[in-house]
């Protein structure tokens, strides 16, 4: 298994990324969001975040846009929100990206009224997103979301998207999708139904409510059972730990307990 992290993008990027490095991780989540790490900032600096992967035998994954609006009902809003994509999805192949993460659109605003022309917008953005990342020969791994998104949260949400894009990767979320479920059931139907599929990982604990990202073993979480279920469908790639601590240690301490549960499982 290979463990990441990710910046904090209000943060210089070569801040961050010596501190994953020191922490002993194999690769950077590289959170393709403003102030400090939207694509124009990273092309600037793209000779030096490569020289630094390099000397410190890192390699890289990078997070599209998280706050665009690719679903959204007004049209010039998600011309702009792709056009940020299509950006981050150049700058991210120039990076060697090993994979990219991507969000799928959310439904929000009057969207929520009138949800089904706003999951065919989500959809056909997913399709222009998906599509020129594959042109660019980036692997795309879509991120299971959480009920508030009100769409691509629950495992059936994906089987249109996957049979459409045999070559499209699923980014297995265990904070999104323990949130509104009880015993682990949606983490394990995912794996059930996509464990051919899951092509990354993003770990974190919660509590059942909201998107903590606290330390694997302080939520609800049972990552004995999940891991388990992982080792059955063969998983053994990447997991990119998502814990939002101020104290980084936190990010070691929670990769050393799941890699221990991996190793034991």
């Amino acid at each position: 298994m290979q463990y990441g992290a990710m910046n904090f993008p209000i943060k210089p990027i070569a801040d961050e990324l010596a501190d994953i490095a020191d922490l002993g991780f194999d690769y950077l989540e590289l959170t393709m969001d403003p102030p400090q790490a939207h694509y124009t900032i990273i092309r600037q600096q793209m000779n030096s975040i490569l020289s630094a992967l390099a000397s410190q035998s890192m390699n890289i994954i990078c997070h599209l846009p998280t706050f665009v609006s690719t679903a959204d009902l007004t049209d010039s809003i998600r011309e702009a929100s792709l056009l940020e994509m299509f950006n981050s999805l150049e700058v991210a192949a120039e990076l060697g990206a090993q994979k990219v993460v991507l969000h799928p659109g959310h439904i929000g605003g009057l969207g929520v009224y009138v949800k089904e022309t706003a999951l065919a917008h989500a959809n056909q953005s997913l399709a222009s997103i998906i599509g020129r990342a594959q042109a660019l020969g980036l692997c795309v791994c879509l991120e299971n979301m959480f009920p508030k998104c009100r769409a691509f949260f629950e495992p059936p949400d994906f089987v249109e998207i996957l049979q459409r894009f045999p070559d499209l990767k699923l980014t297995l979320d265990t904070g999104h999708a323990n949130i509104g479920t009880r015993g682990g059931r949606r983490i394990l139907e995912f794996i059930e139904k996509f464990g051919h599929r899951i092509g990354h990982l993003h770990v974190s604990d919660n509590f059942g409510e909201r998107d903590d990202h606290i330390p694997v073993g302080t939520g609800t979480i049972d990552f004995i059972k999940i891991v388990q279920a992982l080792k059955q469908c063969g998983y053994d790639d990447t997991a990119t730990l998502e814990i939002f601590s101020e104290d980084r240690r936190e990010l070691k301490k929670s990769r050393d307990r799941f890699d221990a549960i991996f190793s034991e499982a």
